[in-house]
C-alpha cells in the first residue's frame, strides 16, 4: 500500500480519502492532517468530484490525535499561541466536511475514537460496519476534545447525552451508535461494501447542485430561526430552478422516465 498518511480515489464522482496509518489505526499524523486540508479545499471546487468518502486503512477509522507523539512532546517548543492557532487550523477539516456544498460520508470499518470520531460526525453521513467501536476518549487521556466534537456531538445527540459521552467516554458499538442517533446505518461485514457502493451511488447520481444546498438549508436551520431559515430555502430554491438538473427532471417527469442529472 502508498505509504502516504492519506490516500486519494476520485472515480464515477466519488473522492474516496483513506486515511492511511494502520499501524497506529490511523492516528492522525501532521502529514495526515494537513495532506486532509488540501485534500478537501481541492474537492469543495473541483466539480468533478460530486461526494467526499472518509474511510481509514486496515479495519480502524481513526484513533483521534496520536497520544504517542503528544507523549513525546511533539508540540512542546511551540507557544500557548500558536499551539491555539495549528490545532485550530488542522480541526478546519471538520468545518469543511461539514460545510462543503457536497455530501460527506464517513465509512467506519472499525474503531473510531476521539478526533477520529470529531470527523466522522463532521460528516453528513455516517456508515459503519457491526461490531464497530466508538468513543470520545478525550477526558481518558485529560483532554477537553477538539475538532468540533462538542459541536457535533451536542447536534446530534443533544446536550445532556453529549456531555455524558464527553466526560464518561463509553465505549459504544456500532449498534448503540445508531441507537442515539450518532450513526445513520449498520451493515454486516459481508455486506457492507456492497451497501456502501448503492448509498453513496446513489449521492453521487443526483442532482449536486440541489444536494449541496439542501446540505446548507439544514445546517442553517440547526442554528438559526423561522424567518432566516425560509428566507434561505427560497433563494437555494429560485438557484435550484436555474439548474440544468431542474430543468432535465421537468422533461422525465413529463415524459414519465427516470431523470439523468449531470451536476449541474
Amino acid at each position: 500500500m502508498d505509504q502516504k498518511d492519506l490516500l486519494e480515489d476520485l472515480r464515477d464522482g466519488v473522492l474516496t480519502l483513506t486515511m492511511n496509518r494502520p499501524q497506529a489505526r490511523n492516528a492522525l499524523s501532521l502529514e495526515m492532517s494537513y495532506l486532509m486540508l488540501d485534500a478537501l479545499r481541492r474537492a469543495a471546487l473541483d466539480p468533478q468530484v460530486r461526494v467526499v468518502v472518509l474511510t481509514g486503512a486496515g479495519g480502524a477509522f481513526c484513533a483521534g490525535g496520536d497520544v504517542k507523539a503528544m507523549a513525546g512532546g511533539r508540540d512542546q517548543k511551540q507557544g500557548f499561541e500558536e499551539r491555539m492557532a495549528r490545532l485550530r487550523e488542522r480541526a478546519e477539516a471538520s468545518r469543511m466536511l461539514h460545510e462543503m456544498r457536497k455530501p460527506t460520508v464517513a465509512v467506519i470499518p472499525g474503531a473510531a475514537a476521539g478526533a477520529g470520531l470529531g470527523l466522522a460526525m463532521s460528516c453528513d453521513f455516517r456508515l459503519a460496519v457491526s461490531g464497530a467501536k466508538m468513543t470520545v476518549a478525550f477526558a481518558k487521556v485529560g483532554l477537553a476534545g477538539d475538532y468540533g466534537a462538542s459541536y457535533f456531538l451536542t447536534q446530534l445527540v443533544g446536550p445532556s447525552r453529549a456531555k455524558e459521552l464527553l466526560m464518561f467516554s463509553p465505549v459504544l458499538s456500532a449498534e448503540q451508535a445508531l441507537e442515539i442517533g450518532l450513526v445513520n446505518r449498520v451493515f454486516s461485514a459481508d455486506s457492507m461494501e456492497r451497501e456502501v457502493a448503492e448509498f453513496v451511488g446513489a449521492l453521487a447520481s443526483g442532482p449536486s447542485v440541489a444536494l449541496g444546498l439542501i446540505k446548507n438549508n439544514i445546517n442553517v436551520a440547526a442554528i438559526s430561526d423561522l424567518r432566516t431559515s425560509i428566507d434561505g430555502e427560497a433563494m437555494n430554491q429560485v438557484r435550484c430552478m436555474a439548474t440544468a438538473d431542474h430543468a432535465e427532471a421537468a422533461r422525465a417527469f413529463v415524459e414519465k422516465r427516470k431523470p439523468n442529472f449531470i451536476g449541474g
